[in-house]
């Protein structure tokens, strides 16, 4: 009976609370605190890469042919098309942009503007065409060669983007907004006619001109952004552009031949000719990111 008490009043002792409170416990692990939005804040980086212009741009306006000396009714007027080819270049330059993480992270969003703005080495497109009219007597053949051409100087744009996170690090995200750029076009023109009647070239008429303008359009792309590092991301990117036609005018001169037509040379027509300013970027860049308020953490795998 002694022994029983003993035991009973042992367990007692135990079980009290001063003594429950110095037992160890196990408590469960509090969960970490989701990480910072890495991409929200300003970037700055530089970008490089190539540019290719669209085919079978370029146009020219009407170049009026007036009645040639002493063949009454042999007048013509020419338009049409002028088929250019491509041409390509090398692009560089710098960007500069902001990014904002939605707070949502379920979502996975990044939205920002970015600007940027490069330089064009060897980039210019053109074409030429030649055009055959005929005068009022059987034999009177003319000739008219044009050519044109356009080239682009620099290219800048200011770029909405909305992307999308597929890993913490890793975004695909698309792009457009405003483009700008320094457009140079060149137009020149050429005719000769001959005359059965006379045997010879009546008149050669030629002309050439260049007008460099600024021109404003729009660009479109997508492209992908990884966070390689905290602070350091790389990124490859597409991007189309159209600034419209870039124009230039030109006084053709028509210059009669002295053994048949003792006119002095006069100005026949003003003409111009047209090309498209269009083509398509592709480049890769590296952005440096000022995350002032948060640090950027990459997640280990």
């Amino acid at each position: 009976m002694k022994k029983f008490l003993l035991t009973a009043t042992a367990l007692s002792i135990l079980m009290s609370p001063a003594l429950a409170a110095d037992l160890p416990s196990y408590k469960a692990p509090v969960a970490p605190p989701p990480p910072p939005p890495m991409w929200t804040g300003f970037h700055i980086g530089v970008n490089a890469g190539g540019t290719w212009s669209n085919s079978g741009g370029a146009s020219r306006s009407v170049l009026p042919v007036s009645a040639v000396p002493r063949i009454p009714g042999s007048t013509a007027t020419l338009a049409g098309g002028i088929s250019s080819g491509n041409s390509s270049g090398f692009i560089g330059g710098g960007q500069v942009g902001y990014d904002w993480q939605l707070p949502v992270r379920e979502l996975g969003l990044v939205a920002g503007l970015e600007a940027d703005i490069q330089g064009i080495a060897s980039s210019g497109g053109g074409g030429s065409n030649s055009s055959v009219f005929f005068g009022r007597l059987p034999g009177d053949v003319g000739v008219t060669d044009l050519s044109s051409s356009s080239s682009l100087n620099y290219l800048g744009t200011v770029r909405g983007r909305i992307g999308y996170l597929v890993t913490p690090e890793l975004m695909v995200y698309g792009t457009g907004g405003l483009a700008y750029g320094d457009v140079s076009s060149n137009f020149s023109a050429y005719q000769i006619f001959n005359s059965r009647l006379f045997r010879t070239w009546i008149y050669q008429a030629f002309g050439g001109g260049s007008e460099s303008n600024i021109q404003v359009g729009y660009t479109a792309g997508g492209g992908v952004e990884w966070m390689f590092m905290p602070n350091w991301s790389a990124k490859a990117e597409y991007l189309y552009y159209d600034l419209g036609n870039g124009s230039a005018n030109a006084n053709i001169i028509r210059i009669p031949n002295p053994a048949v037509n003792a006119d002095p040379p006069a100005v026949q027509a003003i003409a111009s000719g047209n090309s498209r300013a269009s083509g398509n970027i592709v480049r890769a860049g590296v952005n440096y990111h000022l995350n002032w308020t948060t640090t950027p953490v990459v997640a280990a795998y």
